[in-house]
C-alpha cells in the first residue's frame, strides 16, 4: 500500500495479523501496517477488559511513537488490538505446542467461553496535538462436545498454533462452533462496529461519509 499523505490522514493498523488486516480491507479502507515491538505481558491480575485494554494501548503506542518521530507534516491515525479468551476467569493464549493446543480445545469443548478484543486508536493532528480512544468488545463462544480424534486432527492441520483459544473461528475451527452470541468480527480479532465508531469520531471517514 502506498505511504502518500492522505486527506483525512495517514492510517496505520500496529499488527501483522492477516484476519486484522482482511477486516479492515473489507470496509474499503487504505492503510500500512506496522506491527509492534513491545514484549506482551499477560497481567493475570487484571480483568480482562483491563488486560485487552492495556495491552492494546501498549502496542499502539509503541508502532505511535516510532512513525511519529519519522512523519511530522501528516495527520496520523494508528489503531492497534489486543486479543484474549477467557475460560472460568482463566486467559487463554496461544498454544505453545500440538500437545498444548489439543489440552485447550479439550478444556472447550462441550463449553462456553468469551473473547474479549481491545482496540486503541491514536491520532495526532496536524497542528501537533494527539488525542487517544479506546472501545473493548466480549462475545461469547460456544463449542461442541468434541471427541479426542476430531481434536487431534485439528491440530494436525496447524490452524490453531498461532490463535488464542487453539482456535480459528474463520477457517476450520468454524466446524468446533455451535453457536456464537455477540460481534463475530470480535471473535475473528477485531470488532469492527467499535473500529468503526471510533475512526467516525475521529473524523476518518468511512464509506466516504464521516
Amino acid at each position: 500500500m502506498n505511504t502518500d499523505s492522505r486527506p483525512n490522514g495517514r492510517l496505520i493498523l500496529a499488527s501483522v495479523s492477516p484476519r486484522r488486516r482482511d477486516l479492515l480491507q473489507a470496509l474499503g479502507l487504505s492503510f500500512d501496517i506496522q506491527p509492534s515491538t513491545i514484549d506482551e505481558i499477560m497481567d493475570h491480575e487484571l480483568k480482562p477488559e483491563q488486560l485487552v485494554l492495556n495491552l492494546a494501548r501498549q502496542k499502539t503506542e509503541d508502532v505511535f511513537t516510532s512513525i511519529s518521530q519519522k512523519s511530522h507534516s501528516e495527520r496520523l491515525l494508528v489503531l492497534g488490538a489486543d486479543t484474549i479468551v477467557v475460560l472460568d476467569g482463566k486467559f487463554l493464549g496461544k498454544p505453545i505446542d500440538q500437545e498444548d493446543a489439543v489440552s485447550m480445545l479439550k478444556r472447550l469443548s462441550g463449553r462456553h467461553h468469551e473473547v474479549y478484543t481491545g482496540v486503541w486508536l491514536i491520532v495526532r493532528e496536524l497542528d501537533g496535538s494527539t488525542q487517544a480512544s479506546n472501545s473493548c468488545e466480549k462475545s461469547m463462544v460456544h463449542f461442541r462436545a468434541l471427541d479426542e480424534r476430531e481434536m487431534t486432527a485439528y491440530v494436525a492441520t496447524g490452524e490453531p498454533m498461532d490463535k488464542a483459544g487453539a482456535y480459528a473461528l474463520q477457517g476450520i475451527g468454524a466446524a468446533l462452533v455451535e453457536k456464537i452470541e455477540g460481534s463475530h468480527t470480535n471473535i475473528v480479532g477485531l470488532p469492527i462496529p467499535n473500529v468503526v465508531s471510533l475512526l467516525r469520531a475521529s473524523g476518518y471517514p468511512i464509506l466516504g461519509l464521516p
